[in-house]
């Protein structure tokens, strides 16, 4: 398909100009409307207004100005039936063979804070959109533009092919095209559901693709990864990968599970992922230390893990971290010895993570099912110390209140039903997944290798009995940290209260399934 005669209406004009400029060069004719018209007219570029097309002019705030036969018939001419062809040469109407669109930036304006419902109003545009789906539709005849980052694909191609483009790219844009007014669309919808309820009659989401995978969870199983469109950050955003295989499905999820325990934290802090499970975490006064004594956990099991660490690492965690076997290393930075002691390790992922951005406020939780998602709040956010309430007649000391605190935030991020024993800031044996309490506790007693005297229990759900925690306490455990709301509450504080063991309530509940 050759250009002869573009239409430009455009809100971003990053890059127009040039872009513009070369196709006038090329011999385009340029066809703009309004302030997209006069933008053009400073940049040098010759421009036919559209009001010179349609023999109408612009009306109501160019709320109307596109929507015309002149323009829509010959965006969906097709060029290949000849009744169309007719049509257009007996009502003196010409071709469009290229649109170059981006819509009104509903988004941006919707998501400002203080903004009035008539401003977001007005920015849901009506005639960009409706070219963009004409176009589209008549895509074998019709380049639509819609991304500013294509200008200089496009610009190159015409210019190699005599003004032509490739059948391959027009499918290309259309696809593109397409997506833009879907996501439009999508935006403005949920902007509507966002005033009818917490948890509105419709949910619509939109993501893209970030890149393929080799397979998902098993080989036989294909994948790829998609980000949320426009989300203020994902997985991988400002991350980037300096060395070692590709990432894979099962790599991405317990990178994901590292960096949600990681977050936790302020202080230098490591911790240690397995099958979307920590094995092991910890906080210290430097990083390498957070990491000795998180890998210390459970040594056996942080065999070909995910490795997340809040710090750069230097020369010396660089030398302890290369005699492990690590599946993926994320920390926000590597000396320049440290990233060459680990680039010697063939298959190691090493992630830098430079994004500082929080998560969006509001954000929702989706778990896939058959047929359908569930949706809930996102289970986030810092549970404070002064919210919480200990019922047993001895206080924890102020050690003890680190300790558990500690056991508190890892916990949330065991997969239920979880227990975290703690000291020292550190993991001591981590319990996960099992069908009932106790079997979690005698998992985390067993994998505890060293000695529990004064260590913290961190249950993310209430203790049914009393059979689990007399295990801990037999063990020299001297904290207790769980939501409380058993019926048999008082069971299990009189156990402590026997056992000068202090226990606190924390009101709330973190099962992760």
């Amino acid at each position: 398909m050759k250009v002869k005669r573009a239409l430009i209406s455009v809100t971003n004009k990053i890059g127009l100009d040039t872009f513009a400029q070369e196709l006038s060069g090329l011999g385009v004719q340029i066809i703009s409307t309004g302030g997209t018209a006069r933008f053009l007219e400073d940049s040098g570029v010759d421009v036919v207004s559209v009001s010179d097309v349609t023999g109408f002019p612009e009306i109501m705030n160019g709320r109307v100005k596109t929507l015309h036969p002149n323009i829509h018939a010959g965006l969906l001419a097709d060029r290949d039936n000849h009744d169309h062809m007719l049509t257009l040469k007996e009502h003196g109407i010409k071709p469009i063979d290229m649109v170059v669109v981006n819509l009104y930036p509903f988004e941006d304006v919707s998501s400002r804070r203080g903004v009035s419902e008539k401003e977001v109003i007005e920015n849901i545009d009506i005639g960009g959109p409706t070219i963009i789906r004409a176009a589209s539709k008549n895509f074998k005849g019709v380049a639509v533009v819609t991304d500013p980052r294509r200008y200089s694909e496009i610009v190159a191609e015409m210019k190699k092919n005599d003004n032509q483009l490739s059948l391959g790219t027009l499918r290309s844009l259309a696809t593109q095209a397409f997506h833009n007014t879907a996501h439009y669309d999508f935006v403005i919808a949920n902007w509507f559901n966002e005033g009818m309820a917490d948890f509105p009659p419709f949910v619509l989401l939109d993501f893209e693709k970030v890149l393929d995978l080799r397979y998902g969870e098993n080989p036989h199983q294909r994948a790829a990864y998609y980000s949320e469109v426009n989300a203020r950050r994902h997985l991988l955003s400002r991350v980037t990968q300096l060395h070692g295989a590709e990432l894979s499905f099962n790599s991405l999820l317990d990178l994901n599970a590292a960096r949600e325990l990681l977050s936790e934290f302020t202080l230098p802090a490591a911790a240690i992922i397995k099958h979307n499970n920590p094995c092991g975490a910890a906080v210290a006064e430097d990083i390498t230390k957070a990491y000795r004594k998180a890998h210390a956990t459970d040594p056996i099991s942080a065999f070909g893990s995910v490795v997340a660490l809040n710090r750069i690492i230097d020369a010396d965690l660089a030398e302890t971290l290369a005699k492990k076997f690590i599946e993926v290393l994320i920390a926000p930075g590597y000396e320049a010895e440290a990233l060459e002691i680990l680039s010697q390790k063939p298959r190691v992922r090493l992630l830098v993570d430079e994004e500082r951005r929080k998560a969006a406020s509001g954000e929702r939780d989706l778990k896939r099912v058959t047929g359908g998602v569930l949706v809930q709040d996102k289970d986030s956010g810092i549970d404070e110390r002064e919210n919480m309430k200990v019922v047993t007649k001895r206080h924890p000391t102020e050690h003890e209140w680190g300790d558990a605190l500690f056991a508190w935030r890892v916990v949330k991020h065991v997969r239920s039903n979880a227990i975290v024993l703690a000291n020292d800031l550190a993991t001591m044996g981590i319990g996960a997944g099992q069908m009932s309490r106790i079997d979690s506790m005698n998992i985390a007693l067993d994998k505890s290798a060293g000695d529990l005297m004064g260590a913290a229990v961190g249950s993310d759900a209430f203790f049914p009995f009393t059979d689990a925690l007399d295990l801990a306490i037999a063990k020299g455990i001297s904290v207790v940290v769980q939501p409380g709301g058993s019926n048999r509450d008082d069971e299990v504080i009189k156990l402590c209260d026997e056992h000068d063991v202090a226990m606190i309530f924390t009101k709330v509940r973190h099962f992760f399934h």
